[in-house]
Order: structure tokens, then C-alpha cells, then sequence
């Protein structure tokens, strides 16, 4: 028997419900899509030719087919006619797929026999100055979606369980959002934070702007919360070291680093730290203060457990004699791994920060007194490692004048093209507090290209620190450089106008804008999770108009500045969104998967493993069944692209509704028309 007899014969899965198609109605419903199709498009010829195709019992344009009253007129068509297939021809499946697949259930008509011809983005969009050719091109695309549309058959959809649990991939103030949300919705929700604390970059900072609240004071309770949240489970110092399954039913394998004091025993007394003689550089303050070689980052800490430096311990044991009887030191403690099964997984790993070092002009490294906005941040903090005082790196002493530079490392092709869309506010906010703390006696300049002040209260502020005396300089972003005098260690700052004039400004500090940058564990979590970054280096959303905390994995959400920069306000409403995308996931009993999955013939299989190389899904495994080596779909993470079908050597493997008979009779329609003409 050849292959293409043994195709013939084989069973179609339990997903396949038995359809007469013989003889199929055929409904065509052409869409204007105001005037994008139809100024371009003659809709009313492609309506009439639409009627003369095989199989079309009723055809029709209409303005907006996707609106409310544009659907009844489908389903209203539907039912009056006998219409046993669908095509709307309008603009991309990606945005509408799903509405009209809803639309014509709404009629009792199998979604599955619905079928989506692109005229827009196919030809009206890229046709535009020829219009007798695009709609020449549109009854071609028309015609090839009837043909196929004769071969469709009803699925049924995909059933997986749900696990009622959620895992949140970072303790920032985002993470922290969507955590505290999905628990007061009453989900176990377990968050992991790969260093001591959850808090995140807000935890660390002074100020918050445009209003100027104390940071901590607002995130701090929220940290408490999480903490004491019976339904939060708080995996801090942990990695993340593998995650399988998919929707309803991810395993992830995480790994909790030995902090060499027992969680469970650690009363946050700091009796421990107190006796400890050893200090090393902490990295809260940006290494410009330190802690002792036991401790936690600050004292707002959550969960508040103390950690032991083994690099800087020298094993004195004055810890272990003021512990006493709690005997919460361990210092035999090992890494252990977990796992842990959820339901959706919210990624909330925040943002780095750009080193200025490699922006060897800006004197950062080499020049004392040049200093990130993050060690700024650390140095005016209250609660930092001098008490508030500004002072210089060199000698100690309270500036007289500071320079603020703008977009270091940002907006710069040979580095980070993007705007890291918070700098310029954060500098307003420093700018604004050295003035109005010290009025006169300190002289603030700031060099900028743009101002981007774009949000609620922000322009108000830019005027703010106008008013409170900061002087601004308008340069270009390229030919800046900074000098120091090295006998009084000042630093002057150069730049270029727009209409080429050199200005420049002595200072006795420099503030550099560094540039957010992607986290350091970006890349790894995207290839563990199956998930696509952009080429700004930060995750990619499914899409970013309607659908901005989705990933193309289902299942998986973005949340805060991992998915692109933006500030606390935005970061809390985003973790928000995606714990209401979560929810509505894990509340749900089983999970509905669209039936478009990958089906193996074991009798055409060969077991080569080509189609688990090719599947970029991880979603087909080849295993040894009662002797023979067969490929294995895994439903749950098979997204029905169909690369394992073109593949696979041996046609073993189909796809509902995209099978080579219906693409063969798509090809054929068109080459048909074309030897006509």
C-alpha cells in the first residue's frame, strides 16, 4: 500500500467529532474594516465573486463584521441559511480568530469550522497605491480559505487539570503586588526571591517621586504582609533550576541556598550580629557602607532571617555563643532542592543596573567623586551608610556643587538604544531634594538631552525644580566628557549644545543616570521557561496592545519592569494585572486547550526524534513503547505550529485542520486561477 493510501486509513484521535462534509454550506462575509479594506479593495467584486466558488450558499460584505451588530448578522446568517462552515475576510486571525470563533458557537456551529482569510495586512495594507491587483490578490486569498474551509472538521477541545496554586519568580514591589493579590483571593501562592529580602530596588530607595514619600515607609508594610500572608510561602535566596510541564501543571525544581542559620530557629534577635567581628561591604548600600560577616541587608528585611558570609566568616564562633540555646547556626547547612507544583507561574524578576565603568568618559572607577544614582540614593537615605549626609568619596566633605548627567549607557546605540524611562525623574528627585535641603548652598546642575516627564505629577515636578533653582544644560548625547583636578579631586563636566557651542560646569560631584538594564537571570529563565525575549534584552509580551502580561506560553505572565522599564506606580498595576490573569487560570477547575495538537501515527513513526529536535515547545518527547521508539505529544505544551509535521520524514504526524489535503486543495485553488487568467 503506498503512504498516501495508509494516510487514508488512519483513525483520527477522540478530539475529531464525526461531520458530514459532502456537501458543506459555505457562508462568506466580507469585512470594510471602515475604510482600511474597503477604500483599497473592491468589496462588492469580491463579494460576487466569493458567491461563484464552490460550496458558497450565501455571501455578503459588511462595514464591521467583528462588531456586535456585525456578529448577529453572522449568526443570524447561520441559522437562516443552514451555513455549516464560516469565513470571514478581513484583517489577522491573531486579533479576531477567537472572537468569531465564539461568534458562530453563539449559532451552534462547531468553532472549529471557522476559517480567517487576512485581506487586510495580505493585500489591501501592502497593495495600496494598486487596487485592481489587490483585489485580484483578495480573491485568491478568498478562494484558498473556501478550499480548505470544504475539509474542515469539528474539534473538540483539550481538558487539562488545574493545580490551585501560583508561583511568583521575584520579591519585587511588582511581584510583591500580584502575590498579596492572588493570596487575598485565597490561592497558596509561593514567591521566590534570589537574594535575602523580597523588596526589590524600592526597598533601597529614599525617596519616591513625583510626591516624595519615603519609600520604605510604603513598601515596608506590604513586605510584612507578604510575610505573615498565610497563603504566601517565601522562598527567598533561592534559584530557580528547572521548570517542566505547562498550563494547569508546572513542576519547577528550585534551589534554596544555604544561608548557614536554621530558618525555622532565626528569631531576628541580632544578638549574633552584634557579636560578630568581621565587616565586609554590603551590597544594599552599593558596597559605600558594610554589614557584619553575619546579618541581613537592612533592617527592614523580610522574611527577617540572618544570613553567614562564608567568604568573609573566620569561624570565630562568637555567633554561635550568643545564639545560645536557639541554636540557629548551622554551619554544615547544604544547598537543598525542592519542587514545587502551581498552576501559572507570575515573572516578577525586576531589572539590573548598567555599570558606568565601561563608559570610560564619564570617569566612574577612575574619579572619586563620580558616583551612580543609586549610590546617590544610598548616601541621602536616612537609614544608609552615612546617616544622610551627602558627602564626597575623596575627603568626606558635604559638596558645594553637584552635576546630574543624564543617559549613560541609555539611548546610546553602541550599548542600550532604549530610554530607561525612569531617569530623568529620578534625577528630578535628587535635584530637588539637594536644593530645597540645602537652598543656596549648593549649586545643582543637570545635563540632559530630553526631559521626559510623561506621567501624572511629572511635569509639575520638572517645574518644581525649576523653581527650587536646579539649572538645567541642554546638550547633545555624544562629545560629553568629565575631568578632575587631581589636587582638589573636582570634576568638570563638557558637552555640546545643539547648535555646537562647548558648555561646561565644575562640580565637586558627579551623579551619572546609568541605564536599567535587563536582570542577569533574563536569558536563563527565558530558555527554562520557553518564553522570547526582545531585542532590548527584556521578555516579550503576546501582545502589546491588548494583551501586555501575557507570554506566547499559556500559563506564564509578566510582571513590573521585566517585561520593559517603567516606574513603582506602573510595576504595582501591572502585578495586579497578572495576578488577575493568574487567577483566572488556577480558578478554574480543568483548563480548555484549543485542539489544534500535534497526532502521532505509531504505525508511520519511526521513532527518529527529528520532530523533538524541531519542536521548540518541548512538547514531544520520543519514548520506548512496548519495544518500539515512538514520538510522545505532550497537550499541555503542544502550541500546533506544526514545524514537527514538516519535519517529520515518515508524515507520521498531523494537525487538526492543517492536514497536507487541506493545504494541497489551498494550493491547488490558487494555481487554478492562475493558469485561468
Amino acid at each position: 500500500m503506498t503512504r498516501k493510501g495508509v494516510r487514508e486509513k488512519i483513525k483520527r484521535g477522540p478530539r475529531i467529532s464525526t461531520h458530514k462534509r459532502e456537501k458543506p454550506q459555505i457562508g462568506v462575509f466580507i469585512c470594510h474594516c471602515g475604510t482600511k479594506i474597503a477604500s483599497v479593495i473592491d468589496v462588492e467584486e469580491l463579494t460576487n465573486y466569493a458567491r461563484t466558488l464552490p460550496n458558497v450558499t450565501y455571501a455578503t460584505h459588511t462595514n464591521y463584521p467583528c462588531s456586535r451588530q456585525g456578529q448577529d448578522e453572522i449568526t443570524n446568517a447561520i441559522r437562516e441559511h443552514k451555513l455549516d462552515r464560516v469565513i470571514v475576510a478581513g484583517c489577522s486571525p491573531r486579533l479576531y480568530e477567537q472572537t468569531f470563533q465564539r461568534c458562530v458557537s453563539r449559532a451552534e456551529l462547531n468553532p472549529w469550522l471557522f476559517e480567517m482569510a487576512n485581506i487586510r495586512e495580505f493585500s489591501s495594507y501592502c497593495h495600496r497605491d494598486k487596487p485592481k491587483a489587490a483585489t485580484e490578490k483578495a480573491k485568491d486569498i478568498v478562494k484558498m480559505a473556501v478550499a480548505k474551509a470544504r475539509l474542515l472538521e469539528p474539534l473538540e477541545p483539550v481538558e487539562l487539570p488545574m493545580t490551585k496554586k501560583v508561583m511568583v519568580i521575584g520579591g519585587g514591589i511588582a511581584g510583591i503586588n500580584a502575590a498579596l493579590d492572588l493570596a487575598d483571593m485565597g490561592f497558596k501562592v509561593y514567591m521566590v526571591e534570589k537574594t535575602e529580602t523580597i523588596g526589590g530596588y524600592m526597598a533601597l530607595l529614599d525617596k519616591t517621586f513625583p510626591t516624595l514619600d519615603c519609600s520604605i515607609c510604603i513598601e515596608g508594610p506590604k513586605m510584612v504582609d507578604v510575610g505573615r500572608h498565610p497563603n504566601i510561602e517565601i522562598i527567598s535566596y533561592a534559584d530557580v533550576l528547572k521548570v517542566n510541564g505547562y498550563i494547569g501543571n508546572f513542576k519547577v525544581r528550585i534551589r534554596k541556598n544555604p544561608r548557614y542559620v536554621i530558618a525555622a530557629n532565626c528569631t531576628g534577635c541580632g544578638e549574633c550580629k552584634d557579636a560578630c567581628p568581621i565587616e565586609y561591604p554590603n551590597y544594599a548600600d552599593m558596597n559605600l557602607g558594610v554589614r557584619k560577616a553575619i546579618s541581613v541587608p537592612f533592617e527592614q528585611a523580610v522574611p527577617l532571617i540572618y544570613s553567614i558570609n562564608r567568604d568573609y566568616c573566620i569561624e570565630c564562633f562568637k555567633c554561635v555563643d550568643a545564639c545560645g540555646a536557639r541554636e540557629a547556626i548551622n554551619f554544615d547547612q547544604k544547598p537543598e532542592e525542592i519542587e514545587v507544583n502551581v498552576g501559572a507561574i507570575i515573572l516578577a524578576i525586576g531589572y539590573d543596573m548598567y555599570n558606568p565603568e565601561d563608559s570610560k568618559w564619564t570617569g566612574y572607577g577612575k574619579f572619586d567623586n563620580v558616583f551612580t544614582a543609586l549610590e546617590f540614593e544610598r548616601l541621602i537615605l536616612a537609614a544608609g551608610p552615612t546617616a544622610g549626609k551627602v558627602i564626597r568619596a575623596s575627603d568626606g566633605q558635604k559638596p558645594h556643587s553637584v552635576a546630574f548627567l543624564q543617559c549613560i549607557g541609555s539611548r546610546d546605540i553602541n550599548r542600550y538604544e532604549y530610554c530607561s524611562s525612569f531617569c530623568c525623574m529620578y534625577t528630578l528627585k535628587h535635584a530637588v531634594m539637594l536644593k530645597e535641603k540645602y537652598k543656596d548652598a549648593i549649586e545643582v546642575h543637570v545635563f540632559f538631552n530630553d526631559m521626559r516627564s510623561n506621567f501624572k505629577g511629572y511635569e509639575e515636578f520638572y517645574n518644581r525644580a525649576q523653581k527650587s533653582g536646579v539649572k538645567f544644560i541642554r546638550v547633545k548625547l555624544e562629545n560629553r566628557r568629565i575631568t578632575e583636578d587631581p589636587q582638589t579631586k573636582n570634576l568638570t563636566v563638557y558637552g555640546e549644545t545643539e547648535d555646537g557651542k562647548t558648555v561646561s560646569a565644575e562640580a565637586e560631584m558627579v551623579v551619572l543616570a546609568n541605564a536599567a538594564i535587563p536582570a542577569s537571570t533574563t536569558n536563563n529563565l527565558s530558555k527554562m521557561l520557553g518564553i522570547h525575549v526582545g531585542k532590548d534584552g527584556f521578555f516579550t509580551e503576546c501582545q502589546p496592545k491588548i494583551r501586555p502580561t501575557d507570554t506566547d506560553v499559556p500559563g506564564i505572565f509578566l510582571a513590573g519592569a521585566c517585561q520593559g522599564l517603567k516606574d513603582i506606580p506602573y510595576s504595582v498595576a501591572q502585578g495586579s494585572a497578572a495576578a488577575a490573569q493568574a487567577a483566572s487560570v488556577v480558578g478554574r477547575e480543568k483548563w480548555v486547550v484549543e485542539p489544534l495538537v500535534a497526532e502521532v501515527n505509531g504505525d508511520l513513526c519511526s521513532g527518529c526524534g527529528i520532530c523533538e529536535s524541531a519542536c521548540s515547545y518541548r512538547a514531544i518527547n520520543v519514548e520506548n513503547v512496548e519495544g518500539k521508539k515512538l514520538a510522545k505529544v505532550t497537550e499541555g505544551l503542544c502550541r500546533g505550529c506544526g514545524i514537527c509535521s514538516s519535519a517529520c520524514p515518515m508524515d507520521a504526524i498531523t494537525i487538526p485542520n492543517y492536514s497536507d489535503k487541506q493545504i494541497v486543495a489551498q494550493i491547488g485553488a490558487v494555481m487554478e486561477r492562475s493558469e485561468k487568467q
